[in-house]
């Protein structure tokens, strides 16, 4: 059966971990795994603008002897009446996988139940699932493990980015709490999904309205922009969510040893400041790097082992 990547829980907690191994693997051997050699294409299709996610995927397929086929604006074809089912039989005939940084959910999932090789979500509206992979390998790097680790979300813990780090910080076995105002609050169907999953795995997850309690003893400290693309409202987003600014007030609350995560971009003086973003504490670079090995890791488990 192919396995695909559409939500962060697609990985078991040993298959997550085994994905993790990987990365850390290739990350100190870059060109020691060549699943794509021949080359093999991969199709990497792009519905909103991106640069992490293009560089990453694009070196990373690279690096791993294949040949990246980027395709922008896939729903230029979809708004002419083609379903993401049929782009998935063409492509499927012709690449070794699917990337796609798109909208809807829905749409990765139908073009995953009718594709015959894997189909990665690249960044959906509801997850960003291949960042929280490159985020708990930043934590294992900094902090040995991720499991037992207290990792705190703070800002919209409505968007894709806090739905990601409770269901993949639960798989990981981490301690997730979201702290957001009351309007902002994650998906209550999610939550629970990622308390189901914190119950098997020895984590917990919480949704909080305080930031400062959120934060309390907290190893990871993490955060995202306030206003992504295609969001409106930005004066009444940015009024709610000021009180939840990462900035050296509230890592106060922090343990002695936190880090500071941000996915990027990151606006210096509104999500966080630049003090932290600049900081000793901050890792986002390595965080950013990344994107790279994790992508690639899954990838080759999605192909050879998946």
């Amino acid at each position: 059966m192919t396995r695909h990547f559409l939500r962060d829980d697609d990985l078991t907690p040993e298959e997550q971990a085994e994905v993790l191994d990987l990365a850390a693997a290739m990350k100190k051997d870059r060109l020691g795994y060549r699943p794509f050699e021949g080359p093999r294409s991969v199709a990497v299709l792009f519905d909103k603008p991106s640069a992490r996610t293009r560089v990453s995927f694009h070196t990373g397929i690279g690096e791993l002897g294949g040949l990246p086929l980027v395709v922008d604006n896939v729903s230029v074809l979809m708004g002419r009446g083609e379903p993401a089912a049929d782009i998935a039989r063409v492509l499927d005939r012709q690449v070794a996988a699917i990337v796609w940084r798109t909208t809807g959910q829905h749409l990765v999932e139908e073009m995953a139940a009718a594709s015959s090789v894997p189909v990665v979500n690249a960044l959906t509206d509801d997850f960003h699932p291949c960042q929280i992979l490159a985020d708990l390998q930043t934590v294992r790097e900094r902090l040995g493990s991720a499991a037992g680790q207290t990792l705190t979300y703070v800002g919209d813990g409505a968007n894709n980015m806090a739905h990601s780090y409770l269901l993949g910080g639960a798989t990981a076995g981490m301690h997730v709490r979201i702290a957001a105002p009351a309007g902002y609050q994650p998906d209550a169907v999610i939550l629970g999904q990622a308390a189901a999953i914190a119950a098997r795995t020895g984590g917990s997850v919480v949704a909080l309205t305080d930031p400062a309690a959120a934060v309390q003893g907290a190893h990871v400290v993490t955060t995202d922009t306030w206003v992504s693309m295609g969001q409106s409202g930005k004066d009444e987003r940015v009024a709610a969510l000021m009180p939840y600014q990462v900035n050296a007030e509230l890592l106060e609350h922090a343990a002695p040893e936190a880090i500071v995560l941000h996915c990027l971009p990151a606006y210096r003086g509104l999500e966080i400041t630049a003090d932290v973003l600049d900081g000793p504490r901050s890792v986002v670079w390595d965080q950013a790097e990344n994107r790279l090995h994790a992508q690639k890791a899954l990838l080759h488990w999605l192909v050879t082992r998946g």
